[in-house]
């Protein structure tokens, strides 16, 4: 437990000598202070307070007080569109910066974005047109400088494999996109609701680790799926489990493998993962990475086409349609069975690109040390992917490479994704015919060397270091994605979450604490071995909120606390308890349930002839202790401020006693 925690309540300064023997010593009694009880709030009032602090904890409306109606109406539409707040004050500087960015960020997404659609069983041109609409409309309503919108690996895959769960893409490719897109739309509509509704704190019920352990078996599925590239594979199983794969890859080891396809894909792998420790020793040459992947394609499709090495079976992408997004309004399920499909493989999708943007979007706003407004962040991830769905894209989110070369590339403004869709725009206008002779392997190399970042190792070391059940749920997470499939570590992962939010709540950590010597503080005698033990009183604390889920063990584990003090001090021949001081500052809350079991423990106490002693509650625990008559069951002279004022009355007490 940290000092700090208590010292607020606690601030009793001690000059080398006890508060109370110094009263004594006069022959006072030591000056007790009373806890305060709140002023009672009306229902209205303590309703309004709870919505406020639970909704808008971070004061939205702030910027609108004590403002004319006309500036309210400008501010309201610029906390929608932001563009119109920080373009005012856009310079020629800013847009060198952004322009730079942007072609940086546009080189490395082009290639990427044609992989990333294969990944999600889509034809190449959709992994373009998602990096062509999406970032224009997160330009005009995101809050965030530095993130950049486009397909990502592990949504891509997630999506791909829902989809093909419900829909088998070769045999029915038209149901499967119509599928995808209403998806698409579902997901944009989730992360708009969440964000109108404020409800943004739900996506960091999946914890940190689970996170962690789910992003980097995601990768390593990612990578496998890419074997049937690498090599050359025709035959490959739609499994995405670890050992079906590998089942499929050294099943077709004799015939299938093409080693023309093998030498393309691993030449240039090992150029983009040089290129990529190039780039991480030397910042100034971050853009070596950036451009590695579109320099690739390049030369590849060069040495296909004048090899022309798909005649020897090289796989090629072959056709992607030329000309920007059309419209799939019409495309859209928007009745009967596979609308409900689309609804809930949209949640899952909404909800996991959600929290990757959000992770990015902090990240980069705390290293620029710049607010980010996540409710904000989510309405406008909302609302591109709910436009991107009636133009033919797909789900669309932050992506971390992009996002990282973004920003080290010296982006100034969301622009740069204004100026990356531009890029993009032209490509679909004019260059992608010239993709047709770019090998499949390539794309596969692209894909490998992008996701082996999220493979964090030493992430998972550190929480393996720090919290043994938070490696629990990496591990479980990640085995769960790379053993079963990407729905099921999802599963694990948020399953795993709550099973620690659920056991923090039921289960809450007690200590017992002794006096610091010289001091008039009481501590865990477990984080302060010097601190002793009062004798007679058994000092108590609860670190959390008491509530229907958790009275019962925390009267029980009071309980036992006693029981076991009271065998030791049998042993020992020692002053048997009287007095148990529970100690209540971080007890922030308590309910009816909570109330009942403190007067169960009450009474029990009273059985064995041991008085019971709260210290410092809070004035909302307080206050209910008030309202529901157990503080006159109890004693208003059983309640005190300090742990040090509840010793002082206890004190006399066990030296009167014969």
């Amino acid at each position: 437990m940290s000092l700090t925690g208590h010292q607020g309540d606690e601030t009793i300064v001690t000059k080398e000598m006890d508060e109370r023997s110094l009263s004594i010593s006069h022959g006072q009694a030591p000056y007790v202070h009373r806890v305060g009880v709140p002023p009672r709030q009306n229902l209205f009032k303590e309703f309004q307070a709870t919505v406020k602090e639970t909704f808008f904890s971070d004061d939205p409306l702030h910027s609108f007080k004590d403002q004319t109606k006309s500036r309210k109406f400008v501010l309201g539409i610029e906390a929608i569109f932001p563009i119109l707040s920080w373009g005012r004050n856009y310079t020629l500087k800013n847009f060198r910066g952004d322009i730079i960015a942007g072609l940086t960020i546009a080189s490395l997404c082009i290639p990427q974005d044609i992989g990333y659609a294969k990944l999600a069983n889509l034809d190449p041109q959709y992994g373009l047109y998602s990096s062509f609409v999406p970032p224009l409309i997160y330009a005009v309503m995101g809050s965030s400088r530095d993130i950049a919108i486009g397909p990502v690996a592990v949504v891509s895959l997630l999506l791909g494999t829902l989809l093909q769960n419900e829909i088998d893409p070769i045999a029915n490719p038209t149901d499967y996109r119509r599928l995808a897109f209403t998806a698409t739309f579902f997901a944009g509509i989730t992360q708009a609701t969440l964000g109108v509704f404020r409800l943004g704190f739900l996506i960091d019920f999946l914890s940190h680790a689970a996170i962690v352990g789910f992003m980097g078996g995601a990768a390593i599925t990612i990578a496998l799926q890419q074997l049937k590239g690498f090599l050359g594979i025709k035959k490959f199983t739609k499994k995405t489990d670890v050992i079906s794969v590998m089942q499929s890859v050294f099943s077709s080891a004799q015939h299938g493998w093409n080693w023309q396809t093998i030498v393309i894909g691993a030449s240039f792998l090992i150029f983009l993962l040089v290129a990529r420790q190039i780039g991480k020793k030397n910042k100034k040459f971050f853009w070596v990475p950036a451009i590695a992947p579109l320099i690739s394609v390049v030369l590849s499709t060069f040495f296909v086409y004048i090899t022309r090495a798909d005649k020897e079976g090289v796989a090629i992408v072959k056709h992607i349609e030329k000309g920007i997004n059309p419209s799939s309004v019409k495309e859209i399920y928007w009745s009967g069975d596979y609308l409900g499909k689309g609804f809930r493989i949209g949640i899952v999708a909404g909800m996991i690109a959600l929290t990757e943007a959000i992770a990015i979007g902090r990240t980069f706003a705390s290293m620029k040390d710049y607010q980010l407004d996540g409710n904000k962040e989510m309405v406008a991830l909302g609302a591109m992917n709910v436009v991107g769905s009636l133009t033919s894209c797909y789900v669309a989110t932050g992506s971390f490479s992009r996002s990282a070369v973004n920003f080290m590339a010296g982006c100034e403004t969301a622009v740069s994704n204004i100026v990356m869709s531009i890029v993009v725009f032209l490509t679909l206008q004019f260059i992608t015919p010239l993709f047709k002779y770019t090998p499949n392997a390539i794309l596969a190399s692209i894909i490998i060397s992008a996701v082996i970042n999220l493979v964090d190792y030493q992430a998972a070391i550190l929480i393996w270091k720090i919290d043994k059940f938070d490696f629990v749920a990496c591990m479980g997470a990640f085995f769960g994605v790379v053993f079963a499939s990407v729905e099921i570590g999802l599963l694990i992962a948020v399953s795993i979450s709550f099973a620690k939010i659920l056991l923090q709540v039921t289960r809450p950590r007690t200590a017992i604490l002794g006096k610091i010597p010289r001091t008039t503080v009481y501590r865990n005698i477990q984080q302060y071995p010097e601190a002793t033990k009062v004798p007679g009183v058994l000092i108590v604390r609860v670190d959390s909120a008491i509530y229907f889920s958790n009275s019962n063990y925390v009267k029980e584990r009071i309980l036992r606390w006693l029981i076991d003090e009271e065998e030791q001090i049998k042993g020992d021949y020692q002053t048997r308890i009287q007095f148990l001081i529970v100690e209540m500052s971080p007890v922030t809350d308590i309910d009816t349930s909570g109330i009942h079991a403190l007067e169960e423990l009450y009474r029990s106490l009273q059985k064995r002839d041991i008085q019971l002693v709260l210290a410092n509650p809070g004035p909302v625990v307080i206050d209910k202790l008030h309202t529901s008559n157990f503080a006159n069951m109890l004693g208003e002279d059983k309640i005190f401020l300090t742990v040090a004022e509840a010793v002082a009355y206890c004190s006399p007490k066990l030296a009167e006693d014969p």
